[in-house]
């Protein structure tokens, strides 16, 4: 994938990440700005995923978006959140980013 293609990717996780966040802030949409910034966020996300899959596979984008989005909003999660992962959790988190890995080192679909 081209460098303009994994900025779009990686702004697009990053962006989602953070509507996340603000979907939890929102408080189940009675708060209106995060409620806003988590629509503007989840919209500039998609937007940005469309354009990377321009030139990544969809499977390996989404694959991509969202392993890294999971570890992401767990990490955010357990410090913005105090939200507690146990070991399995960990385990778990662990597994998916060798899985983004094993695409990148090891699969020829990306370069496509």
């Amino acid at each position: 994938m081209s460098p303009q293609t994994w900025t779009a990717l990686l702004s697009a996780i990053a962006l989602e990440v953070a509507g996340t966040s603000l979907l939890q802030a929102s408080q189940q949409f009675s708060r209106l700005w995060p409620t806003l910034g988590m629509a503007a966020c989840y919209l500039a996300a998609f937007y940005l995923l469309s354009l990377a899959l321009r030139e990544a596979p969809v499977g390996i984008a989404y694959a991509i978006w969202s392993g890294l989005g999971v570890v992401a909003i767990s990490l955010i999660g357990l410090v913005a959140f105090g939200q507690k992962l146990d070991a399995a959790a960990a385990v778990g988190l662990a597994m998916i980013v060798g899985g983004v890995v094993v695409i990148q080192v090891f699969s020829k679909t990306v370069t496509h």
